[in-house]
């Protein structure tokens, strides 16, 4: 801590979230790059799992899509910054209210998720999106939903995922939607040189180092998949000197609350989930909150034990 002592109030401090991980981590290296480039099979902890956790099979779909997209970072002036303030916006109702729109807009990076709304709702969940991470069955429908400048990102879950990038990329009619599991985007207005690749390292880390979710093989499995906010949260921790989340956590104990900030679900309508474990994910976001690894402005992680 003494080393940001001498820094401006306010002030991004350089490599701060990964030292605060590695207090509490102390095998975590920061080194693994947010999206996959050319060179992703040199990353061996990926080459050896199937999707979600890694790219094996996948190769030769990854490498016409790389290179179509021609572009592995996230654009010139971010990519060159040396120290990158970074939020996550969850879609939790807590965020409703909470005017915390232009503070949002001041962070570098803002990382959105799925078919979360913006426009409407600028006051509380701000207007800037640096980009939109998402898979097929959660990415926005209506093409007026995607803002205007944004990166769309693919976290592929399973095989499918990969072919319906490719449709994307190539501005292709899907012809079947057979293999999802719900409907899923036709379309997204996005250039080739917009579109990134997640890299499945997040996946991975988050499910069996840092959740203990069972191993299972290497394979999907009951319980096992980390959700997409915590995919999210451990790209940020690799990528970024200072992270914080909003909109995070659902409680429970009032389950009339709305679930989510743009609708009227109420908590209640949470069912078990087959392939998340929201308890042991909550145990490790709280583990982040508590050793000031990520700040968390909705306190919708914490509640009370904070």
């Amino acid at each position: 801590m003494l080393k940001y002592g001498n820094l401006s109030k306010g002030a991004c401090k350089p490599g701060f979230a990964a030292a605060k991980m590695t207090a509490i981590y102390p095998k975590f290296t920061k080194l693994a790059p947010m999206f996959l480039d050319q060179n992703y099979k040199r990353f061996s902890k990926i080459s050896h799992y199937l999707p979600p956790f890694g790219v094996k099979s996948q190769e030769k779909l990854i490498d016409i899509l790389l290179a179509a997209t021609q572009s592995y970072g996230l654009g010139k002036k971010l990519d060159s910054k040396k120290c990158k303030t970074c939020i996550i916006i969850g879609n939790g109702g807590i965020l409703a209210n909470k005017s915390l729109g232009k503070r949002i807009n001041q962070f570098d990076v803002v990382i959105r998720l799925n078919q979360a709304p913006v426009k409407g709702f600028e006051n509380d969940v701000g207007s800037k999106t640096t980009m939109r991470i998402s898979y097929p069955e959660g990415a926005i429908q209506k093409m007026d939903g995607y803002e205007s400048e944004s990166l769309f990102v693919l976290s592929a879950f399973k095989p499918l995922d990969f072919k319906w990038l490719l449709h994307m990329v190539f501005k292709q009619k899907l012809r079947s939607t057979e293999g999802f599991w719900k409907s899923v985007a036709m379309q997204v207005p996005r250039d080739p040189s917009d579109m990134r690749i997640l890299n499945p390292y997040f996946i991975q880390e988050a499910s069996f180092k840092f959740i203990g979710l069972p191993y299972n093989g290497g394979m999907m499995g009951r319980g096992n998949i980390p959700t997409l906010g915590t995919v999210a949260i451990t790209m940020a921790l690799h990528n970024c000197d200072e992270v914080a989340v909003a909109g995070f956590g659902y409680n429970m104990d009032t389950p009339n609350a709305p679930m989510h900030y743009y609708e009227k679900i109420r908590m209640s309508a949470i069912k078990e989930s087959w392939t998340h474990n929201i308890s042991k994910e909550k145990e490790f976001l709280l583990k982040l909150v508590k050793a000031g690894v990520i700040q968390d402005w909705t306190n919708g992680i914490c509640g009370a034990r904070c």
